[in-house]
């Protein structure tokens, strides 16, 4: 649920759009995956920064829906990438106390993904210092789409009539159910655009972009990002 305006100084919940791998490579006279590689360190450092500045939620663009128009190669090494950050992270996770969520449509993924998926939110349950929230095959209409699919469904089963469903009902079935929604969207690498990341649980988000490539960004960026969010007032609509 939204705060009043000074309730807190620091956001509970910060999601990023981590864009500029491909370039950042690029200007390297490096393949894209090489972007992506650096990347994956990227997000290590800010896990790791989250979780000491009391950030309890932190969600991850990792792969839209529209991601999979890229080249079958880079498709196919991105997938590699999440499986190997995913499985290489979860000692470092279960030590530090974080627990891995997964938003998207997992039916997308390969079987062995999705296994790998379900197997770090099932050992990663118990942990409650930090939830990193990670989208894969993740699209802001396709989860709404879902999500008001799903409740039509449960509405019909119950005997109500189609006016039953109303935006409590879709937020009940959207992949974030239970999650707060996000304080803080910060997009990296100089476009302004959210690019159909989580177009419905950041109605209220206050946004900020730099033209940082995602693997060059650091903890002074973040901490920059923070104080840039503690001076804004967020209304919510009122005066």
């Amino acid at each position: 649920m939204p705060v009043s305006e000074n309730d807190s100084a620091l956001p509970a919940h910060v999601a990023f759009i981590m864009d500029g791998n491909g370039r950042w490579a690029k200007e390297r006279g490096l393949p894209r995956t090489s972007g992506h590689q650096a990347g994956a360190e990227t997000v290590r450092q800010v896990v790791t920064f989250a979780r000491k500045r009391g950030i309890r939620y932190l969600t991850l663009y990792a792969f839209s829906t529209e991601n999979w128009s890229r080249p079958a190669a880079e498709v196919a090494a991105l997938m590699k990438l999440l499986s190997r950050f995913v499985k290489g992270e979860m000692p470092t996770m279960l030590k530090n106390d974080i627990r891995m969520r997964v938003i998207g449509d997992r039916a997308g993924l390969s079987k062995s993904l999705q296994h790998e998926l379900a197997s770090a939110e099932e050992k990663t349950a118990h942990c409650a210092s930090l939830d990193v929230v990670i989208a894969i095959n993740y699209g802001g209409r396709d989860e709404i789409a879902r999500a008001a699919s799903a409740a039509m469904r449960h509405i019909l089963l119950e005997g109500k009539t189609p006016e039953a469903l109303d935006a409590n009902a879709i937020a009940a079935h959207l992949d974030s159910a239970g999650i707060p929604d996000p304080d803080l969207i910060i997009r990296t690498a100089g476009e302004k655009r959210l690019s159909n990341f989580l177009l419905w649980q950041g109605a209220y988000a206050e946004l900020i972009f730099t033209d940082r490539r995602w693997p060059d960004f650091d903890d002074t960026d973040f901490e920059a990002a923070l104080a840039e969010y503690a001076g804004r007032v967020r209304k919510f609509g009122t005066v």
